[in-house]
């Protein structure tokens, strides 16, 4: 990874309808060093959220700022120097400031994602770079990791001794689920399996000889008096129960990973089963292990009747690019990539075939059932030569997938949809006609209640962010290995943040009658309310920003005609949006509030991606475990926001079933020249 990287801030300026690269949707940072490969490209939900970006009225062109950054110069970013360890505060009032021990040229100071400040720091919290006395082997102030940098194996080791309770036991749980969390960043799962094989298989006189080299190195002197009693334990029963419950953790955390990948991953745990039983004779005490590790072998080769029945339930359409009401009014539920979807894609002449695919297949399969549903439809006389899939948004943008590219259905945005032609036909391409076009009306949303609308909003979210698996930030910010595990949940909360910001505009825009329209306004103030109320921060954002659009706070009229109180309440919820100070206000609020609660999750993957690019994962062979237990304390987090169940609604009455559906497939514009288009038509210029 290069070490110095431009902010998230420099690409999240982008329009949300902003496709950024041919070769394919890419927004946020990319990972140079990953190859291209469409698997390990940065995706392009990140770009498609409105908040992050300076966006310029067509009307005054000038630029309006939504909800950038601060507007200061971006911070210089340090490079690694020493082991490349790094110190972030960790304090959830971000009033403190980190700092490092180490010299050198990385010394420099970035501002933290991770805290607002107070007045002193407010410009700038620390994370400062210091050199490998600065990492130490113990946790330091504040909860930091026990870990100093080493080579991925030997972290592995360490963590097994920190579980034997040999080494770091103070912070035996913190650790383990730091490396947990964390680990496919430095170490590829089939590379960590082997270790585990390995550390179980090795005879005591071996690991001697090679463990107390080690401990030597790592452990200084103060060890050295205890490793003669404990060596011959330890590499007996004690390591293989160590192996045993790393194992066990890591098949929970990742066991959706390893469903999805199949016989190659469900070897791994057979494999250990029979080397379990091998030791039985020589180790009794591994029996009730051995019966757990049993269990988890038929888990993941036999799934239970529930999982089956899951599994055999009806193909599910994704949000927009195919409708059915009964489906949407269903409990959301995770997407696997092996899951089964019905999609359109589109000819040139707007024309569609249905195909019906995993979610995660590549774009070779996807072209392939296209072209045999062409092949047999009555409009297509003549077989079509080579194709090539497109997604095109509503403003006419391009962007063409490679045939390696996978799992593109939850990359695409609000109004974007797929497009099969051959590469001379590329040009000609056009929006669909509904996305181009408008039709003034009343909404529907007049003849139902803000309560009715806010609640079912913050069910919907709370659905949809319980159904990302934790690893999934992880994932979505780092590349590499754990490309292997798709942040298709993630992506579709992303894209329900940018859905719901246009919805707000869409609906105030295509309102033609003055007073309604003031109506409307002070019924989405009021919604924005209550969603604030119920923790749900990501409906609230996109609510106020939706209202924040330039299309929609340039009619003055309509704004003017607003209630002294809602305008009042609406300058409080835009305090809460600003982001001087690190979105101080918003970090204030969020701090202050105890779970249930859904983030403003576009804000989370800003912190983790600065975190990232702020400093490198590896100094030569060494990992910056310093680093993974920063990223690991993000994700804690977030686990924290979802400690506590949210109260679902089970009402099924008719106006509620007609809310719920509304809710959950909205009609919006995210065209933003439209918008502006129809801005101007309800209130001119010179009005």
């Amino acid at each position: 990874m290069p070490a110095g990287m431009k902010p998230l801030e420099k690409f999240l300026k982008k329009q949300t309808t902003a496709l950024t690269r041919a070769g394919g949707f890419v927004g946020g940072v990319t990972d140079k060093a990953s190859g291209g490969t469409g698997a390990s490209r940065r995706r392009a939900s990140l770009s498609r959220v409105v908040p992050f970006f300076r966006e310029t009225s067509p009307e005054s062109g000038q630029a309006r700022e939504v909800f950038s950054p601060d507007s200061e110069d971006p911070p210089s970013w340090p490079s690694a120097t020493g082991t490349g360890l790094v110190s972030v505060p960790s304090s959830a009032n971000g009033s403190g400031s980190g700092s490092g021990s180490g010299s050198g040229s990385g010394g420099g100071d970035v501002r933290s994602p991770s805290l607002s400040s107070d007045e002193q720091s407010s410009e700038a919290s620390l994370i400062t770079e210091s050199s490998s006395s600065g990492g130490g082997g113990g946790g330091g102030g504040g909860g930091g990791t026990p870990l100093p940098p080493d080579t991925p194996e030997n972290l592995t080791l360490a963590v097994l001794d920190s579980v034997a309770g040999k080494r770091h036991a103070h912070c035996k749980e913190t650790l383990l689920d730091d490396f947990m969390l964390t680990h496919p960043i430095f170490l590829t799962a089939d590379r960590f399996q082997q270790v585990l094989l390995q550390q179980f298989s090795l005879e005591t006189e071996v690991k001697e000889g090679d463990g107390g080299g080690r401990e030597a190195e790592d452990g200084g002197e103060e060890e050295e008096d205890d490793e003669g009693e404990s060596d011959g334990t330890l590499d007996g029963v004690e390591r293989k129960q160590a192996v045993l419950n790393v194992a066990f953790r890591y098949l929970d955390t990742y066991r959706e990973l390893l469903q999805e990948e199949g016989e190659r991953s469900n070897n791994f745990p057979k494999e250990l089963y029979l080397c379990a039983v091998q030791e039985l004779s020589r180790y009794p005490e591994l029996v009730e292990d051995v019966l757990k590790l049993q269990r988890w072998t038929e888990i993941l080769h036999c799934p239970s009747e529930e999982e089956k029945e899951s599994r055999k339930k009806q193909v599910r359409p994704l949000f927009r690019h195919f409708r059915r009401i009964d489906a949407c009014l269903q409990p959301r539920e995770a997407f696997r990539g092996s899951d089964e979807i019905f999609c359109r894609v589109y000819t040139p002449d707007h024309s569609y075939v249905t195909i019906r695919s995993r979610l995660s297949c590549r774009v070779g399969e996807i072209l392939a059932l296209v072209r045999e549903k062409l092949q047999y439809s009555e409009d297509q006389p003549v077989l079509p030569g080579h194709l090539i899939l497109v997604a095109v948004t509503s403003a006419g943008e391009k962007a063409v997938f490679r045939p390696s590219d996978e799992a593109v259905f939850t990359t695409l945005g609000v109004n974007t949809h797929l497009f099969a032609c051959e590469p001379s036909e590329l040009d000609s391409l056009l929006p669909l006609p509904e996305e181009i076009h408008w039709t003034p009306g009343d909404s529907k949303l007049h003849d139902m209640s803000a309560e009715e609308v806010a609640n079912q909003l913050v069910v919907f979210d709370w659905e949809l962010f319980s159904c990302v698996h934790e690893v999934e930030f992880v994932c979505y910010v780092f590349h590499g290995e754990q490309s292997r595990w798709r942040p298709l949940n993630l992506e579709l909360v992303l894209q329900r943040c940018s859905e719901v910001q246009h919805w707000v505009a869409t609906e105030i825009l295509q309102c033609q009658s003055l007073p309604k329209r003031i109506q409307l306004l002070r019924k989405f103030i009021k919604i924005a309310a209550l969603c604030k109320q119920q923790q749900d921060l990501l409906s609230f954002l996109a609510v106020v920003l939706g209202l924040d659009n330039p299309a929609v706070s340039r009619l003055r009229l309509t704004w003017e005609g607003l209630p002294g109180k809602f305008r009042k309440q609406f300058q409080q919820f835009e305090s809460i949006a600003d982001p001087s100070r690190n979105h101080k206000s918003y970090r204030d609020l969020i701090t202050s509030l105890r779970p249930p609660l859904i983030p403003f999750t576009p804000l989370l993957l800003k912190d983790l991606t600065f975190l990232h690019e702020s400093c490198k994962t590896f100094h030569g062979d060494l990992v910056n475990f310093e680093k993974m237990h920063k990223v690991a304390e993000m994700v804690r987090m977030i686990r924290r926001y979802r400690s506590s169940q949210l109260a679902m609604d089970t009402e099924t009455s008719p106006s509620h079933l007609q809310t719920k559906a509304y809710v959950r497939q909205l009609q919006v514009i995210d065209n933003q020249n439209l918008l502006f288009d129809m801005s101007c038509k309800l209130e001119p210029k010179d009005t």
